[in-house]
């Protein structure tokens, strides 16, 4: 019999259309077991059972809170995703699974739109969504389709280029406080984000090879970042004061490390006088100071750690300089061999005529 114990309850095994199944019975009463069991086999054989998934008597809570549970303490931006989740409870959560189709989740989409909810906050939250759906399909086997990968993603507008040009970060790095000058300064010459610079460890610098390595980033790469002169003499001066009992690069005197520097930045921008100015677009003055001295988009997008140069696109007007370069290269040998050409004519026009 296809029967066996699990715990204290019954489950059964049985074949269905050449797939072996295997469900609880949901009782720990053998006989009541048995009954079920064979009430199944009969279905099958009078072609009028069909495999039910969980996910139709599921809810959205249900999966989004096993999904909040398992997976977002796993995440580097878990912070950012339980807002999202938030927002998505507050339309979906009474919906059984099977219900939430394409036409549910444009509605919600709209919604989010008359909100007043930008194109990237919505795409954001149905990426969680759609995260959450593929583990309830792939893992959980809950459901047999994710909905979300049919709804298209609101189109976002080029995102934000703010940086400044040398004076103004002189400005900024003269009234930053002592011990965030280093911070910002790293930030400036290595387009670093923000969390990498604040829990960056000693290990992690090698000053003989010249290099910071990050073995996980945002989009959970490794990533070998070089050392300019001006991070070389820094680091080097930070050595031989650091914490003796902490390994964090930038800590405060009790050893800990910072968490957050957002207070601090702000007196810093109020005076010097920089307005519109986040500490994220330092890592915008990086790649633009970059691009404007010279270097290519796919040197910027290395060093970025952009996995699309779709990403690193929003700085290439600023280097029209270095297209105009690029095209002038075709002058070097296309020239030469044009006014070769030209001068062997002139010189058979010249024989010609003369003959």
């Amino acid at each position: 019999m296809g029967l066996f114990k699990r715990g204290q309850t019954w489950w059964m095994r049985f074949t269905y259309k050449g797939r072996r199944v295997r469900k609880s019975t949901e009782t720990d009463d053998k006989k009541l077991a048995e009954r079920i069991y064979h009430k199944i086999l009969g279905e099958i054989a009078e072609g009028k059972w069909f495999e039910r998934l969980p996910g139709e008597e599921k809810t959205f809570r249900d999966m989004i809170g096993k999904y909040l549970y398992e997976h977002v303490p796993k995440l580097r931006a878990g912070r950012s995703c339980k807002g999202y989740i938030k927002n998505l409870k507050a339309f979906f959560d009474d919906y059984i699974l099977t219900e939430i189709t394409p036409k549910v989740i444009a509605e919600y989409k709209t919604k989010r739109r008359n909100d007043g909810v930008g194109p990237a906050s919505i795409n954001r939250e149905l990426a969680t969504m759609k995260k959450a759906f593929n583990l309830a399909l792939k893992e959980w086997e809950w459901v047999k389709d994710n909905p979300v990968k049919k709804v298209s993603m609101e189109k976002e507008p080029p995102g934000r280029v703010r940086y400044l040009t040398d004076e103004e970060f002189e400005r900024l790095y003269n009234a930053c406080s002592i011990w965030l000058q280093p911070i910002v300064l790293v930030a400036r010459h290595t387009g670093m984000r923000k969390e990498n610079i604040l829990s960056l460890k000693w290990e992690q610098i090698d000053l003989t090879r010249r290099i910071i390595l990050l073995e996980k980033t945002k989009n959970n790469e490794r990533l070998v970042i070089p050392l300019n002169n001006t991070l070389m003499e820094m680091f080097r001066r930070l050595s031989k004061v650091r914490h003796i009992r902490s390994s964090y690069v930038f800590c405060k005197p009790d050893g800990k490390r910072y968490v957050e520097v957002k207070t601090s930045f702000k007196k810093a921008l109020n005076k010097s006088g920089i307005t519109n100015f986040r500490f994220h677009d330092l890592r915008h003055c990086f790649a633009s100071a970059l691009v404007q001295r010279g270097a290519d988009l796919y040197e910027v997008q290395r060093l970025l750690g952009h996995k699309s140069h779709a990403m690193t696109q929003r700085y290439a007007h600023l280097a029209p300089e270095n297209l105009r370069k690029a095209v002038l290269r075709l002058d070097e040998k296309e020239s030469e061999k044009i006014f070769s050409t030209n001068l062997a004519q002139s010189g058979v026009e010249a024989t010609n005529q003369n003959g």
